[in-house]
């Protein structure tokens, strides 16, 4: 934990200036793959916060913890319960230009208040339009991670939307990309 909140400093302190045209992370599942475009020039804390924790492997091993067909599913809790968080929290970075008005947005959980986002993430699966203003949008998936992020939300659950047999982030995996010509 200590290494990601080092790289998360680093990150934070050199901000959006250096931040890449295109930042991609794919989610590997036993599914398939979840490729999200991360949008720094909109949220940089929370694309820094996201890359440090991957890097770390602070989201390798985890699972999608919790998921409602229709609407989203949610990752990124290291203890599986839907309480973890990486011992600290971020300010709610939001933006007119991002908003969740279609499925593939790529959003911070949080704890039901302002600045309490932490590691948790989730993709909805349709226009969301209330949660704008309350959680923080930081990118968005390929239309075959919509797809794929669908069925994952199709899976047998119990309380609280935990589903039966979760799918699990195997690996993350970074790629930047200049920006085109």
């Amino acid at each position: 934990m200590k290494r990601a909140l080092v790289c998360l400093s680093a990150v934070l302190l050199l901000g959006a200036a250096v931040a890449p045209a295109q930042t991609f992370v794919r989610l590997g599942t036993d599914e398939g793959d979840i490729l999200l475009v991360l949008k720094p020039e909109v949220a940089p804390r929370h694309v820094a916060n996201f890359l440090a924790l991957g890097e770390a492997g602070m989201y390798q091993g985890t699972y999608f913890h919790r998921v409602i067909p229709g609407f989203m599913i949610q990752g990124g809790d290291p203890t599986g319960t839907g309480l973890g968080n990486p011992g600290y929290v971020i300010e709610d970075e939001f933006s007119p230009e991002v908003i969740h008005d279609r499925p593939g947005i790529l959003s911070m959980a949080n704890r039901s208040q302002p600045n309490t986002g932490g590691s948790q993430f989730f993709i909805t699966l349709n226009p969301t339009p209330h949660l704008d203003g309350v959680h923080t949008v930081f990118g968005v998936c390929s239309d075959d991670a919509v797809a794929l992020a669908d069925d994952i939300s199709l899976v047998p659950r119990g309380d609280g939307d935990k589903p039966e047999e979760p799918e699990t982030i195997k690996r993350v995996d970074f790629e930047w990309r200049a920006p085109a010509s």
